[in-house]
């Protein structure tokens, strides 16, 4: 199979340590708050806001918020390659006995096959560093592209549960399993 991806190298804060065709990922930083403010308030107008926790739409949330990302260590910047912008963020981190990956790309960049592009680098990138084996992520089942992303990317369903963000809204959440070796992309 053909290297879609190449790790530049070890990373620092703030540094590019894949890149893709396309793009370019790394840690997100305390600088990228404005780009999260205008991702979290993209976020807040989709038809998708209820079925997600709330993300912040003031500068003092943004900040707060991207602050907290940057220290977890667990939060990758996606950008295009030659470009500082951030347009979406995945976070990756081990619950125990996978390692469960949740995302946002800001609506501007949807359909474009950049989601995949990233979220498989990503998870490339835990299997041949980490030997991490097995991916978890969740979505809710009416959130068709979020669904159809994580299925063409091997993920299979296996179980759903009632969940809710908000009062008097509960929806269908939908739990993904991805063996490395059902990796499609």
């Amino acid at each position: 199979m053909k290297k879609l991806y190449r790790f530049v190298k070890k990373a620092l804060k703030g540094d590019v340590f894949i890149e893709t065709e396309r793009l370019e990922i790394r840690y997100i930083v305390d600088e990228d708050w404005r780009d999260m403010l205008e991702l979290f308030t993209d976020f807040s107008n989709s038809p998708y806001v209820l079925l997600d926790l709330p993300k912040p739409t003031d500068e003092g949330g943004a900040r707060y918020r991207t602050e907290r990302y940057t220290d977890s260590r667990i939060f990758y910047a996606v950008s295009l390659r030659g470009e500082d912008k951030v347009f979406a963020y995945i976070c990756v981190h081990d619950d125990g006995k996978s390692h469960d990956v949740g995302y946002c790309f800001h609506s501007a960049y949807h359909g474009k096959g950049y989601a995949s592009e990233a979220i498989s680098a990503l998870i490339r990138f835990y299997a041949d560093s980490y030997g991490v084996k097995t991916f978890t992520a969740g979505t809710a089942i009416e959130n068709a592209p979020s669904v159809k992303l994580l299925t063409r990317l091997g993920f299979k369903l296996v179980s759903t549960e009632p969940n809710s963000f908000y009062e008097g809204h509960t929806f269908e959440s939908g739990n993904f399993v991805l063996d490395i070796s059902d990796l499609r992309l």
